[in-house]
């Protein structure tokens, strides 16, 4: 399956309220269900908090009446209702309190554990999986995404509530105070409201392009900045401003043009609910004229106008908040949906011998179907024994490994562990029973410590010690100030290439693995460095199962057994003297391409 282009992962402006959309924002409630009481009590002070809100107008209504001498209500004296008004906001500050309080429990506590769950759900999905996605996607889901949902439970929800509590009660009041106000006011601003929603679509489709261009700057600087060093070799730094500045341009050019229709949006706005405020006062003061209003109670309808119109003009940029949280909560069910490496069957700690068996194995990889990486591979390899497979770049050599390590399922044929079926074994128990020393040595940003612990996390100070000088790192180590506290920095930038190597080696002694597996295990080492590292492996490989992937014939030649491979296929297999007998072989070319310069 191809990956996303950069503008699939930027959240969508809005999502339909249908049936399976709630559904699936019901899906992300359940995370909130351990906090439900938080909630009650949340909503609990959102609507006590604005009943208060809502009395203000009125009480306020009536403070002007009072100082005009047409006070008609329980208190009658202008100190006692302005002092009343007090006593409201005092409380009605306490209850906002404890709303932002209640609810912030419910979404910083439910957040964390959908990113705990999110991020437990990321490291049990299979490789297949991660062709087909990008990391920054995955990145944005486990932080934007759930930022997003934080912010609707705390904010958004809580204020739709508010608006609608708002709009309710404050209708409800101003049909009391004056049905043939009410009337005049209910004429005019629907037509405000249609009209704010129909701009208010549009502009979100403008905002939706300018943040599409902004995702597409954003994958520029992502990529030129992870290849940061192929960039600099190249010497593309102007190459890279200038793809950069073009993208950016284009998102200057939609910015400015969603300006422009904000704008006008804004204006429509003001001047419509400013309209139809002087619309509504010029009958109310027609009202006090001929009798039947009071000026406080003209003066409470105006202000009750307002909170009606604020309440709706917001219930149209929550509404369309909401449905983001619907998109939001759409993707991360997405991934919590996805099926996860199938774990097997046995349980508890395994102690295999490493006999290794592939019989018939055929695969390609689930997003490149139509290509067969490998074709009918059968081999068999005892315990304790070493096999090497080598070939051209691309020939299914790391495939091999790959299905060895269960991070794909193969398309057909099947591969035994000490005759039993590897698909059979608990995953978990499994793989500690296997040691990888890869190509692309991958290091961790804490120490040097910790990167070699990595093998074993609950393993001594001596026995890290131990494997750091069996890999002949412990040397290098010592040279540093911090010594093995040395901080690797990301990705290990800051070891050689010689030193990350070890490091590694190093991580896979300290595991002590039934099964090994070196894949280019040398390839960053110089010549010194290589055959003491060499000595070291050459230990670590008595008494294990062992696959290497390897060019160099030092490493090859001490193998049991090696398989050559060609297009998918095992095309040769023998011992280094039985191979390089036959002088028009593929092993033997292969070696004198190496012997030549030719590959590494």
């Amino acid at each position: 399956m191809a990956r996303e282009r950069a503008s699939d992962l930027v959240p969508e402006e809005k999502r339909n309220f249908n049936r399976e959309n709630i559904r699936k924002i019901l899906g992300i409630f359940k995370f909130m269900l351990p906090y439900r009481w938080y909630f009650f009590a949340g909503l609990t002070t959102l609507f006590l908090s604005s009943a208060l809100v809502m009395s203000f107008p009125y009480i306020t209504g009536k403070l002007v009446d009072a100082a005009t001498g047409k006070a008609s209500w329980v208190l009658e004296d202008i100190d006692q209702i302005a002092l009343s008004l007090i006593g409201i906001l005092v409380i009605q500050a306490f209850f906002s309190y404890a709303r932002v309080y209640f609810f912030a429990q419910v979404s910083e506590r439910s957040m964390a554990d959908i990113r705990k769950t999110l991020f437990s759900q990321l490291l049990s999905l299979p490789f297949a999986f991660y062709d087909r996605k990008r990391i920054g996607e995955l990145l944005s889901r486990i932080t934007n995404d759930v930022a997003f949902l934080k912010e609707a439970l705390s904010l958004t929800l809580a204020e739709f509530f508010r608006q609608v509590t708002t709009f309710l009660i404050g209708m409800g009041i101003i049909l009391w105070e004056s049905t043939q106000l009410t009337l005049v006011m209910i004429s005019v601003f629907p037509l405000i409201v249609i009209g704010a929603l129909a701009f208010g679509r549009f502009i979100r489709k403008l905002s939706r392009s300018t943040q599409d261009q902004l995702a597409d700057t954003n994958i520029v600087v992502e990529e030129s900045l992870q290849a940061i060093n192929v960039v600099k070799s190249y010497t593309n730094e102007e190459f890279e401003y200038k793809r950069y500045s073009s993208a950016l341009e284009k998102v200057v050019a939609f910015a400015l043009k969603t300006a422009k229709y904000r704008g006008a949006f804004f204006s429509f706005v003001i001047f419509g609910l400013f309209g139809a405020i002087v619309l509504v006062l010029w009958y109310g003061a027609g009202l006090v004229a001929e009798g039947e209003m009071t000026i406080g109670a003209l003066t409470s309808f105006i202000i009750y106008t307002m909170f009606i119109g604020a309440s709706v003009g917001g219930l149209g940029d929550l509404y369309g908040q909401l449905q983001k949280a619907i998109g939001s909560s759409e993707r991360i069910l997405e991934i919590l949906d996805e099926k996860a490496e199938e774990s097997g069957k046995s349980q508890g700690k395994l102690n295999i011998e490493g006999r290794i068996e592939f019989e018939h194995l055929d695969f390609s990889y689930p997003s490149r179907k139509e290509i067969e990486v490998l074709k009918d591979i059968t081999f068999s390899l005892d315990p304790g024994k070493r096999i090497a497979l080598v070939g051209h770049s691309g020939a299914g050599k790391s495939t091999i490994i790959q299905l060895l390590l269960r991070f794909y399922q193969p398309d057909s044929g099947e591969i035994r562990v000490d005759s039993k079926n590897i698909d059979n074994y608990d995953l978990k128990a499994y793989r500690e029973n296997i040691g990888l020393v890869p190509q692309e040595i991958i290091l961790f940003g804490g120490t040097i410590k910790e990167n070699i612990a990595y093998g074993r996390p609950q393993a001594s100070d001596e026995q890290i010690q131990k494997a750091a000088e069996k890999a002949q790192a412990w040397e290098f180590i010592q040279s540093f100030p911090e010594g093995w506290d040395t901080i690797v920095g990301d990705r290990g930038i800051k070891l050689s290439g010689g030193q990350r190597q070890r490091v590694a080696i190093a991580r896979a002694i300290l595991r002590d693995p039934k099964i090994l597996i070196l894949d280019e295990a040398t390839s960053s080492l110089d010549a010194a460095s290589e055959h003491l590292v060499q000595l070291a492996l050459d230990n670590l490989m008595k008494g294990r199962t062992t696959l290497i992937i390897a060019h160099r014939l030092g490493t090859i030649r001490k193998a049991d057994q090696i398989l050559v491979l060609r297009n998918g296929e095992i095309v040769e297999s023998g011992k280094h003297e039985e191979l390089t007998m036959n002088s028009e072989g593929v092993y033997s070319n292969l070696i004198r391409m190496q012997q030549e310069g030719m590959i590494a």
